[in-house]
């Protein structure tokens, strides 16, 4: 038995990729005093089963870009890939196999060559058994030998199944147990089971003049990836809500069908399952579960592991020649002859081979596995769910009868029963490295958790601040007031709260807060001088600071990148994501993959459905945009981003009597904790407006809009952008009261906007001051600009809105005219751009162009009902005199 050293040891026992891959980390974030023992009796690490092939036709069955193995870093599997194996690899490519064991076994090296880092033992034997001392664990070796263990990782994987075996095979040698390990025998081949173990073996096993067999009950072969890659579709909003069988097939059905009506694509539709497929297992009941595992899980399976379309081709081509015949079915006899075994299966056929190959897959039972027997006996482990695998915690803990504190984990094919999927780089790699950092957390004193937030993230803090700063932190994911106020008391409980500091930082200046956000951001520095933070909060610092302290492409690149590492920072996505703040760091397209691609990693979260619902009405998806508003509504009733998409598709789809019912209730109860709150009543008071309800407008401006009940950038955004849009409608004939709104502007914003948003409504409201020297100004600095969208767009925006003022209608139309198709870049919504189209039809009626004015109503109302356009359009017709229309 070892001494002292044994002390300060972590065994991890299996070597393969998720072993490997956890001792990794290990040994980069424990000291040197430590040294993490890796046993297993393979000769080679970080291989396994999967990866030891040197075939270099077995390809992965995920392309590179999806192979990483550091979830916070996804290309860098991509980037070894061309550094070490093929310099012209290109993302979508699929890799051999080879490579990839031989990227973990290097990962591994490189670690423990690294000075100061924990040292690396690595043991070729098989555990026999492992024993609680104590706090510490005896890890028992086939040698002999123990390790005296502080934590224990268990990635053993799981062993092939054989109890499909007839008894006059048993012991044969014909019989291959498992491929990966044997060598295969001369002449034609029974591959049992067409899964894809057997697809690789038929290619790389297929010869002239040899015939192979493959035989399952279902004859099911894997599918296969299509290129390029249609991105996922998320779920229906509430699927993991779902709590029978029987309906969660229903649903995933539907979704599928629905996915390849709107894509042409199932694999989007499987794919967009992928984040939520834990969660759904772990809402079915135990009976339900079983019966998924046996009329539907094969199924899934051929959906969910597919073939690079290479290897499917492949495939096809042993297939057509003859070489390879297919069986539906199972094994029901063998008899050894001598020179081969015949068999014979459940539909009778007879076939004489010269040897049975296992390709039925892993079994995942404690059964199949002697150290698992044992330690099921111990007490130490148990079943997992279904009897698969065994019991863990969300966390990777194993659960029986040791106490929390003491870190015995598991990860991989062992937490099947709890998580089903947990086989794919992916789910190995967050676990790897989730395991790895509870690990060390655990030597290093950590037994108790630190708080987290919504998202499970950590706060390096006490449970007082955190509570504060989760409170606004939900205020933030509501888009309610008090955010900064919450993240005040959060700092006053502990002033080295690094994240809350930066967090203030950060909104301090994306909201233009009248505070410092530079002694924020300097006090966030001095708590991270002081605290172990997590790797995310040290990200998000460093995102922080590069935001604040460099212009902004590269600021908005590194919060981006943050994001990309750390997807379930709400935080960071709320500040990246334009919202009624019409702030962001995105826009159109940019927003859309942005939004999207965290699907993964929120599953049908309600503030993340909401986010979604903005992105499909802007995609004109209104059917899906409603659906996914209303679902986070149902979660939270106080969601503005949901309220914000669901005002929007009422409005864009003419329900406005409908649309100004909804507003009014949740104006009058969610409104007064509401942030931006005037932005919900100028969405009522456009379904006033359109309803022709011109008193109701009046009587919402002085109520809600009017200055200064609001003020800042939303008097300009909100109440003088309706101002104007009253006056080209002629619904508000007499003096506007826009004076109070560019008194009421944010200083320079009506000469110098930040952006081009904030600069057509400045140039919005001095147009309804009637301000035509305000609205020179405005341009000559717009011309002035850097950015071309200020040169191109904002500064004819100008010179239309001027001409207007000045009763220049002709000139006003046919500027008005050039420049809308290129109105998108000013950003915002349609919705907000769409006064510049009222404003058009108001140059061209007053400029004798009624015809075309009616017909620019006309595609309107093609588009969307409204009483306003539509008498609008009947005046203009009618050829009465625009000044009387109502």
């Amino acid at each position: 038995m070892r001494g002292r050293e044994g002390d300060c040891c972590v065994v991890v026992v299996g070597a393969g990729a998720a072993g490997a891959l956890t001792a990794s980390h290990l040994v980069t974030g424990l000291s040197s005093r430590y040294r993490v023992a890796l046993v297993d009796p393979s000769p080679t690490t970080g291989r396994g089963p999967a990866y030891s092939t040197t075939d270099e036709r077995h390809l992965l069955n995920v392309p590179a870009s999806g192979m990483s193995a550091f979830p916070r870093d996804p290309e860098h599997f991509f980037r070894w890939v061309r550094a070490h194996h093929d310099p012209e690899t290109q993302p979508q490519d699929f890799v051999p196999r080879r490579v990839y064991g031989d990227y973990v076994a290097g990962l591994l090296t490189t670690a423990a060559e690294y000075p100061g880092n924990a040292r690396l033992e690595r043991r070729h034997e098989s555990v026999l058994g492992v024993d609680r001392r104590g706090d510490r664990f005896v890890v028992r070796l086939s040698d002999g030998q123990s390790i005296v263990a502080r934590a224990v990782v268990l990635a053993t994987g799981s062993r092939p199944g054989t109890a499909w075996v007839p008894e006059g095979l048993t012991s044969s040698p014909r019989l291959v147990s498992d491929p990966w390990t044997e060598e295969l025998p001369d002449g034609d081949l029974l591959l049992v089971g067409t899964g894809l173990t057997m697809v690789d073996l038929a290619i790389s096993a297929d010869r002239p003049g040899r015939t192979l067999h493959s035989v399952s009950r279902h004859d099911l072969v894997p599918g296969v990836h299509r290129l390029p890659t249609t991105p996922s579709v998320p779920p229906p909003p509430g699927i993991t809500r779902i709590g029978t069988l029987d309906e969660l097939h229903a649903a995933v059905t539907a979704h599928v069908a629905h996915t390849v009506e709107e894509t042409g694509d199932w694999r989007a539709a499987i794919d967009g399952l992928r984040p939520v497929t834990a969660q759904l297992w772990q809402g079915l009941g135990e009976d339900d579960k079983r019966q998924f595992l046996t009329e539907h899980s094969r199924a899934w399976g051929v959906l969910r592991h597919r073939m690079p379309p290479v290897t499917a081709a492949r495939l096809e081509q042993v297939t057509a020649a003859g070489r390879l015949v297919r069986h539906t079915g199972t094994l029901a006899d063998a008899r050894e002859l001598a020179d081969g075994v015949e068999v014979t299966l459940t539909d009778g056929q007879r076939l004489v081979v010269g040897g049975v190959v296992n390709c039925t897959g892993p079994v995942d039972t404690i059964a199949a596995d002697p150290l698992l027997a044992a330690l099921a006996r111990t007490g130490l482990v148990r079943p997992g769910p279904s009897g698969l695998g065994i019991d863990t915690a969300d966390d990777g803990r194993v659960l029986g009868v040791l106490p929390t504190a003491l870190p015995l984990y598991a990860i991989g094919t062992l937490r099947r029963g709890n998580l089903f999927e947990t086989t794919a780089m992916p789910e190995i790699r967050e676990q790897a490295y989730d395991v790895a950092r509870a690990v060390v957390r655990a030597l290093h004193g950590e037994t108790r958790r630190r708080p987290t937030d919504a998202y499970g993230l950590t706060l390096t803090t006490g449970r007082r601040a955190a509570e504060a700063y989760n409170e606004a932190f939900g205020r933030l994911l509501r888009l309610q007031d008090g955010v900064e106020e919450g993240l005040e008391a959060a700092v006053a409980i502990d002033p080295d709260f690094a994240q809350a500091q930066a967090a203030l930082a950060l909104l301090g200046h994306e909201w233009g807060a009248t505070g410092s956000w530079r002694d924020a951001l300097a006090s966030a520095h001095s708590a991270a001088a002081e605290r172990d933070l997590d790797d995310r909060e040290v990200s998000f610092l460093d995102a922080v600071t590069t935001r604040l302290r460099s212009d902004e492409a590269t600021g908005a690149a590194a919060l981006l990148r943050h994001i990309r590492l750390f997807p379930r920072d709400a935080l960071a996505v709320s500040v990246a994501v334009p919202t009624v703040a019409f702030g962001g760091l995105t826009s159109g397209r940019q927003t859309a993959d942005l939004v999207e691609g965290l699907g993964r990693s929120y599953g049908d979260d309600w503030w993340y459905a909401g986010q979604l619902a903005f992105v499909r009405q802007d995609q004109e998806r209104w059917s899906e945009a409603e659906d996914l508003a209303s679902y986070a509504l149902a979660v939270e009733p106080g969601s503005g981003h949901a309220a914000h998409a669901r005002a929007h598709v009422f409005y864009e789809t003419g329900e406005h009597t409908a649309g100004l019912s909804w507003l009014d209730e949740w104006i009058r109860t969610q409104g007064p904790q509401a942030n931006h709150r005037s932005h919900f009543s100028w969405h009522a008071a456009l379904h006033e407006l359109m309803q022709g309800d011109v008193e109701a407008v009046r009587r919402r401006y002085e109520r809600e809009l009017a200055p200064p009940l609001v003020t800042g950038s939303r008097a300009l955004v909100d109440s003088g952008a309706l101002l104007w849009r009253c006056r080209v409608t002629d619904t508000w004939t007499d003096d506007l009261p826009s004076e109070a709104v560019c008194g009421s502007a944010p200083a320079g914003w009506l000469i110098s906007p930040p952006t081009p948003f904030a600069a057509m409504h400045a140039a919005l409201s001095l147009a309804a001051e009637g301000d035509d020297i305000g609205l020179a100004a405005l341009r000559t600095t717009s011309l002035a600009h850097a950015d071309p969208t200020f040169r191109d767009v904002v500064a004819p925006v100008c010179r239309a809105l001027q001409a207007v003022v000045e009763g220049e209608y002709d000139a006003a139309a046919r500027q008005l005219e050039s420049l809308l198709p290129r109105a998108g870049v000013l950003g915002g919504s349609a919705a907000q751009r769409e006064v510049l189209e009222d404003t058009l039809v108001y140059a061209l009626a007053r400029s004798g162009h009624g015809d075309r004015a009616a017909e620019v109503l006309d595609r309107r109302l093609d588009r969307r009902p409204s009483p306003l356009d539509v008498r609008r359009r009947d005046v203009i017709r009618g050829g009465r005199r625009s000044s009387q229309i109502v």
